[in-house]
């Protein structure tokens, strides 16, 4: 038996339970779970080991790659900016950053952006690993190429290429980083141990990411030539996470580093009115935006049905939650954070053991069903 670490509250054991079941029947070899109601924490769990010859115990204080659950991090420092005035989805990409306008992308928006919906899932020219660590060689690639489809007429999952965009348009706004921007104005105000841009002084308490069994990686799924893109243009590489280029590196819709108590101290934003652990960061109505439905359909990249907000997937045929005012998404492998505004929810999970999904899994789903069920009791 896995001796399971944290604290639940008493009308949550249920939750505990299902946490359990992951490392008793072999789904899990490492994880966190962590759930925040009103703003208060009601679970925080870990357990296991932090690799896959089980050396290390998973502490916690143990922190993992999420992959593109980094990008809710990424939309809500764009909200932040939003809610300051700064920012206007509505505004053209080039009104930030006039380099954009190039190869008939004149009128992108930010929203497109944030959406998926701008046509820039990837790469025309071809990439390698090392260039995604050259935050202006990529940056300027995609400023200069065309859309592989007519923006805002289509979603397509921007995996890579989202947090370039975002981040880009955020740094010429600021001056700063995605990454400076993200740990000064949100993480650090509130206590969270996230990182996009992670020091080397960390990496003793990174656990390691586990590959997806032969054939369940994210290249084996691809059915499109833009999904093949996104995913091998470079090649999508779990054991890559464990290098200090990629840790060290901002890839801001891939590369954060976070528990699931961070992960949902830092969501809770979100459900919460904007207040997480004593700190009112931006107004209600600020993080109600990432409801606003800006596009939806088959998305042209993951091939099956989605709904997007600004910058966060909408309940839908893909994840169905119980309150339509909820915003999601999850990462490669199996992460996954929900916050639902009308419960005032937040839950996270994150694990290093990858099952074949890019927007969350089963492991993750039963502990949400446990802790909805308990809500509703």
């Amino acid at each position: 038996m896995t001796e399971i670490h944290g604290t639940t509250h008493p009308r949550f054991a249920a939750v505990r339970d299902a946490f359990a079941a992951n490392f008793t029947n072999g789904s899990d070899i490492g994880a966190s779970f962590a759930a925040t109601l009103e703003g208060e924490p009601i679970v925080d769990l870990w357990a296991g080991h932090a690799d896959e010859a089980r050396t290390r115990p998973w502490e916690k204080d143990t922190i993992v790659n999420v992959y593109s659950t980094t990008k809710t991090m990424t939309a809500l420092t764009a909200l932040l900016l939003a809610d300051r005035g700064e920012l206007d989805f509505a505004q053209k990409v080039a009104h930030y950053w006039p380099e954009f306008a190039a190869a008939g992308k004149q009128d992108v928006t930010v929203a497109h952006l944030m959406a998926h919906s701008a046509g820039l899932s990837g790469f025309h020219e071809k990439m390698t690993k090392s260039d995604l660590y050259d935050w202006e060689k990529v940056t300027t690639l995609l400023a200069a190429q065309a859309p592989f489809w007519t923006p805002g007429t289509a979603p397509g999952y921007h995996g890579i290429t989202q947090g370039y965009l975002v981040g880009e348009v955020i740094r010429r706004i600021t001056g700063q980083s995605l990454g400076t921007v993200f740990k000064t104005e949100i993480a650090e105000p509130l206590g969270a141990d996230f990182h996009i841009g992670l020091d080397a002084s960390e990496d003793h308490r990174v656990a390691d990411l586990i590959p997806p069994p032969p054939g369940g990686g994210i290249t084996d799924s691809a059915t499109s030539e833009l999904a093949k893109n996104m995913s091998t243009n470079p090649a999508i590489n779990p054991l890559e996470t464990r290098t200090r280029e990629w840790r060290a590196a901002e890839i801001p819709a891939a590369n954060g580093h976070g528990n699931a108590r961070s992960v949902a101290r830092i969501q809770t934003l979100v459900a919460n009115g904007g207040f997480a652990n004593g700190k009112q960061i931006l107004s209600e109505a600020g993080v109600r935006r990432a409801l606003e439905p800006q596009i939806k359909g088959d998305d042209l990249v993951l091939g099956m049905p989605i709904s997007y907000g600004l910058g966060y997937g909408l309940p839908g045929a893909a994840l169905p939650l119980p309150n339509a005012d909820s915003v999601y998404w999850g990462g490669y492998g199996g992460s996954l954070v929900i916050a639902d505004m009308k419960s005032r929810l937040c839950l996270s999970y994150v694990m290093n053991k990858m099952a074949p999904t890019t927007v969350g899994d089963t492991r993750a789903g039963g502990i949400a069903a446990a802790l909805w069920q308990a809500l509703a009791a």
